[in-house]
């Protein structure tokens, strides 16, 4: 991923040598070998970029420069699969091979599919930006498959809304959702039978063998596997005990005992990603205590405050006014870098869609719950061997 942040960087006016040194990375980031770093350390250069360039919008500018050709044996996996479903199914079962950390979760109710996103990594840092790159990336590739001018039904993301949310607009082209509990691409199902021109099947093959043969070198544990796959339930009310033990075909006290042997337990990891995915709400939107509360499936927002004054010391307000600093009265400098910055955006995403409405919390408009709208059957990810590093 480096050589997408480099020139983003540069091209908002900043020193990305500077940048890397601030953040406590390698010095040797941008050098274009394919490096590793934790999604801590990533999240933390994109956030100290953002802050630095002002530019509240890095992640777009950054995931808008990945291309299906640049992701190796997982990119020439998915160009040669035989439909864009079977592609996007083998993204979510591989991801690890090109970008860990994170999980993809690929659901369909009746005729409506969601693509969705989100890191798992316990002190993952800049989850905004985090999202909006890899919906971004997923833009690319779904354009790649299905041609140039492919656009979601409208596109949700876990963060406030900007001051220029045509940004947003122009690059998807279709409504832009925020403050919304998950990061997700929503399309018609019926996209997923198109078949992919030009697809070989035994090109698949042999890259599909080849990625397998990656991910059998890392071993994941039990720990590992579960709290990927909470990452995602636990927003869909589908993180008990019981649900994870049918999951993993084995008995309740099965899955007690092992997590156990491991040092953890079921309820400390569900504690885990519950509280991971509050403080990112709480940090990168303006949801209400209720709407946090009702997508946590605590009772009431009392319960909610409870549970996370014992995760945190403090009151979710408290920490909410803590993590979310006044913004800068220097935002005129942002205005301009976003007008040089865009462009390359802005030329490949067509007319600006300036009559999409604003989401979240604005002038009345109620939040979206995904959950809601699309419920559909148990839209859990394959557990996949983790890994709290990505491919640079």
């Amino acid at each position: 991923m480096a050589q997408e942040i480099c020139p983003v960087i540069v091209e908002l006016g900043a020193d990305p040598c500077a940048l890397v040194a601030e953040a406590g990375l390698d010095p040797g980031l941008f050098d274009g070998a394919r490096r590793c770093v934790s999604f801590t350390a990533l999240g933390r250069l994109l956030a100290l970029a953002a802050a630095r360039t002002r530019c509240p919008h890095l992640g777009l500018l950054v995931g808008q420069r990945t291309a299906l050709s640049a992701m190796g044996l997982l990119g020439v996996l998915l160009r040669n699969s035989e439909t864009v479903g079977d592609a996007l199914r083998a993204l979510e079962a591989h991801l690890s091979v090109w970008d860990q950390g994170a999980v993809i979760s690929l659901g369909v109710h009746d005729d409506v599919a969601v693509l969705s996103y989100a890191l798992y990594e316990p002190e993952a840092e800049g989850a905004a930006l985090h999202s909006e790159r890899a919906l971004a990336k997923a833009i690319n590739i779904l354009r790649a498959l299905c041609g140039p001018e492919w656009a979601p039904t409208e596109v949700l993301l876990p963060r406030s809304t900007p001051h220029h949310a045509e940004t947003y607009w122009a690059f998807f082209r279709a409504p832009v959702r925020f403050d919304q509990e998950m990061a997700a691409l929503v399309f018609p199902a019926s996209h997923l039978q198109r078949r992919i021109r030009g697809a070989d099947q035994s090109l698949r093959r042999r890259a599909e063998e080849r990625v397998r043969r990656l991910e059998a070198v890392e071993r994941n544990t039990l720990t590992d596997e579960i709290r990927r796959y909470l990452r995602t339930a636990v927003t869909r009310q589908r993180c008990g005990a019981a649900r994870v033990a049918r999951f993993r075909m084995v008995h309740r006290r099965t899955l007690s005992r092992r997590l156990k042997a491991e040092g953890t337990s079921f309820r400390q990891l569900a504690g885990e990603a519950q509280f991971r995915v509050a403080r990112q709400l709480l940090a990168d939107t303006r949801m209400s205590m209720a709407q946090i509360s009702a997508v946590l499936d605590f009772s009431e927002p009392s319960a909610f405050t409870h549970a996370f004054r014992r995760w945190s010391g403090m009151t979710p307000t408290a920490w909410r006014r803590l993590s979310r600093p006044e913004p800068r009265a220097e935002e005129n400098r942002s205005t301009r870098h976003f007008g040089e910055a865009e462009d390359s955006v802005t030329a490949r995403a067509g007319p600006r869609v300036d009559d999409a409405p604003r989401q979240g919390g604005r002038s009345g408009c109620t939040h979206h719950r995904p959950a809601d709208r699309y419920p559909g059957p148990d839209l859990s990810p394959v557990p996949q061997p983790p890994s709290l590093t990505c491919a640079l």
